[in-house]
């Protein structure tokens, strides 16, 4: 190992492996200090294996509902234990990839727990406890984030769980209590629902996703309900007891407390930043409310240290670190990069139906003083989604009334995470409603309804 380099990344995630490839493209001779697993939680806790699992509950799902598509099959069961590890050997499969690509382009791993030190220095702890220091002109810190942990909920790794017990756990629990109705939340939801636990959704809002348009909102709380899901809004959990065979789940609600039992309760209730240990107080980098302050390109206030990802400012995503992990490195090697426009990200939901979305929500839209035109286009009027036996859920646009401008998307219904990028890129190129009326979407398809929705929103609909 070399003990000088250009750049040292401290966290191999989707923030730290990509700034530290697009380093290397540009020349730079490149460290990345991983403590635990090569791409970080996303890859091996977190967006990757989760997806896995959902695919597993869908294609049960498509086999127990076969009989609706003509075809008589026996009676299907869930083979809980081989989810999981199909789950976990396609964390595996993408994590070797990672170490492919860090290899391919000549980037050291510095295996163990990474400490910035006063002087442009890293301080690397091994397993064996071992220390050792190494130098570097720039280190972008990209330590990612944990489940956070409320008071009332401990997470004991048995019977209170984080996400990645949830992936993981030796059976298939009966009952199930989910604390956070957010992306984690209702993923999880879906997949226990759909293999037969019985799951009651705990959240403290007036209505699950809650950072989601509330048309969104309310198409999935209908769904989950038809689905047998039990839903408390307005409500939080203020102790479990976990003595028994059972967890007894207090829950206060507006009518009074009401104690739930359930053979695990899922913490589900956001994200917190790994602050802790890496040095920030010995070098003096400021932060504010658990994240590090930086600027436009990631730089923090010391001179050659930046950060990326869930520790800085913005949504907590694979995508975002990403990003900023290129532009951070592209402004590092006297580039000039675009900063980051936080309104055109968007946000993707793998529960069933899909949820995906960009931009304003109507309301927020409105709260910020637009005018504003809304078209919505419900996938039951889509052929494609009628054949697929897709029909629930619907595009919704909303334009600035004034200049056409396309403020924002939201989407319910199948495989939507894969149609929204269509709207993340017209919203880049600054195209109107006009602009995407007037483009030829392919029939039949579910993206024709991003076309239909602009059109409904301009009185032009032609399918409702």
């Amino acid at each position: 190992m070399a003990s000088k380099y250009d750049l040292i990344v401290i966290g191999s995630g989707p923030g730290g492996y990509v700034a530290a490839i697009r380093a290397s493209q540009l020349g730079m001779k490149v460290g990345i200090v991983e403590k635990a697993e090569i791409g970080g939680i996303c890859l091996n806790w977190g967006c990757i294996p989760t997806k896995a699992l959902l695919k597993s509950a869908q294609v049960f799902e498509y086999i127990s509902h076969a009989s609706d598509y003509g075809i008589n099959i026996k009676e299907a069961s869930a083979d809980f234990g081989g989810m999981v590890k199909r789950s976990r050997d396609v964390a595996a499969g993408m994590s070797k990839g990672v170490e492919f690509l860090l290899k391919k382009n000549k980037i050291e791993k510095l295996l163990g727990f990474g400490k910035l030190k006063p002087g442009k220095k890293v301080e690397v702890t091994a397993e064996d406890g071992t220390k050792t220091d190494y130098n570097a002109d720039h280190i972008i810190l990209a330590t990612g984030g944990k489940s956070r942990e409320l008071p009332s909920l401990p997470i004991d790794g048995k019977k209170i769980i984080g996400y990645r017990e949830a992936m993981v756990m030796d059976k298939q629990p009966e009952s199930m209590v989910i604390v956070g109705s957010g992306a984690i939340g209702v993923e999880f939801a879906y997949f226990y629902n759909s293999i037969g636990t019985d799951v009651t959704i705990v959240e403290y809002m007036d209505r699950i996703v809650p950072v989601e348009d509330i048309d969104v909102s309310k198409q999935l709380a209908r769904t989950y309900k038809k689905n047998k899901m039990k839903i408390m809004l307005e409500s939080e959990v203020t102790s479990v007891d976990t003595k028994g065979k059972q967890c007894k789940v207090h829950v206060k609600t507006k009518k009074g407390e009401e104690i739930l039992e359930a053979d695990v309760v899922l913490s589900a209730v956001g994200v917190s930043t790994n602050l802790e240990g890496i040095g920030l107080e010995d070098v003096g980098v400021a932060t504010d409310k658990g994240k590090v302050l930086v600027d436009d390109y990631y730089k923090t206030n010391i001179p050659g240290v930046y950060a990326i990802g869930d520790i800085v400012k913005g949504p907590a995503l694979a995508h975002v670190a990403s990003a900023e992990g290129i532009i951070c490195v592209e402004k590092i090697k006297g580039q000039n990069p675009e900063p980051l426009d936080y309104n055109n990200i968007p946000g993707c939901t793998y529960c069933s139906p899909e949820i995906a979305s960009v931009g304003y929500t109507e309301q927020a839209a409105k709260d910020a003083g637009y005018e504003v035109k809304v078209g919505k286009f419900p996938f039951s009027a889509s052929g494609k989604a009628k054949a697929a036996g897709h029909s629930e859920g619907f595009v919704k646009v909303i334009f600035d009334a004034k200049y056409g401008e396309w403020l924002g998307a939201h989407m319910i219904g199948a495989n939507v995470t894969e149609i929204i990028a269509e709207v993340v890129t017209a919203r880049k190129l600054e195209t109107t409603g006009h602009d995407v009326i007037k483009t030829v979407h392919p029939h039949p398809t579910m993206s024709e309804a991003v076309m239909e929705a602009a059109a409904a929103a301009y009185d032009e609909v032609i399918h409702l």
